[in-house]
């Protein structure tokens, strides 16, 4: 008989577009999704995906499969979330979802202070909102607002986040500054051409809107490293030569460390307004407020 098991693995595949990502929707090893999904083909007896470099893309018979599976997935999610509010009353529960690093840097130094139970989900905005909205997650911070007809998910703005160029404090930016500062655009992003660059597969849109909104133009380059998230780019650059475009609020420390160097904000800013995403039927308010105090005093 088959495994339920495989079948999340092979939604969470297939929603976040590769093993890595899965394995951390999932809280699991890479190894261990990789795993679940050769044993899935091997019983369903059809290839599921096309592996590439980059992504997993899936086949005609994945396609079909996540649409003939999909909606017995949420709806046992959604019973076990319920299964699970149920029987802990006693101890008020909240289930979160936010990009790995805001969780590193925000929630997890405050964990230990909480007074209530907490379990937190790391993956794309559009999939957590889903979650949000089947009644799984209670809170999300999203840079993104999805207005849907009869939602029970409300949008609250409490932050900004703004795109900044940081280079590693080996890196000679003597010529970037001095371009910067006598604001010769088109010789900048010559200059910027000739340098080492990092970003993050979850951080290219930011990366492309920095440049158009700067130059007037989609970047003509592809970064030379591209890590599973910022919090890698920075560990990468930190006392090392190369660039990279960050969210501000991640590189803050570094950059008081002096381990990083913030080089330029744009002549333009490049900003997302963050949002608490909570549904509106949410029992335990408290505790929600609790969570988003700590958001609004390190933001």
């Amino acid at each position: 008989m088959v495994n339920l098991e495989w079948y999340r693995t092979f939604k969470e595949i297939y929603e976040n577009g590769t093993l890595t990502k899965a394995s951390v929707a999932l809280y699991a090893s890479q190894p261990g999704v990789s795993v679940h999904l050769n044993a899935l083909e091997a019983y369903v007896g059809k290839k599921l995906f096309e592996r590439t470099s980059r992504k997993m893309i899936p086949t005609e018979e994945g396609k079909f499969l996540y649409e003939y599976i999909i909606e017995s997935i949420k709806t046992l999610e959604t019973a076990e979330q319920h299964f699970k509010k149920t029987t802990q009353d006693k101890n008020p529960s909240l289930n979160i979802g936010m990009c790995s690093e805001m969780f590193q840097l925000i929630v997890e130094p405050e964990i230990a202070k909480l007074e209530f139970d907490l379990v937190a989900r790391f993956g794309d905005h559009t999939n957590l909102i889903k979650d949000l909205n089947n009644g799984i997650l209670d809170l999300v911070i999203t840079p993104k607002v999805q207005n849907e007809k009869k939602s029970l998910v409300e949008y609250t703005a409490f932050s900004k986040e703004r795109i900044v160029l940081i280079a590693g404090n080996k890196t000679d930016t003597t010529n970037i500054e001095l371009l910067i500062n006598t604001k010769e655009f088109k010789a900048l992003e010559a200059e910027l051409l000739k340098h080492m660059w990092y970003s993050s597969s979850n951080e290219m849109e930011h990366f492309r809107r920095f440049w158009f909104e700067n130059f007037n133009k989609k970047p003509a380059f592809k970064p030379n490293y591209i890590l599973p998230n910022i919090t890698s780019i920075i560990r990468c650059l930190a006392n090392e030569s190369g660039l990279a475009l960050v969210p501000d609020f991640l590189c803050n420390e570094a950059v008081k460390t002096k381990s990083i160097k913030r080089i330029w904000d744009g002549k333009v800013n490049t900003e997302n307004t963050l949002y608490f995403a909570s549904r509106t039927d949410l029992k335990h308010k408290k505790e929600l407020k609790t969570l988003q105090d700590i958001f609004k005093s390190k933001m």
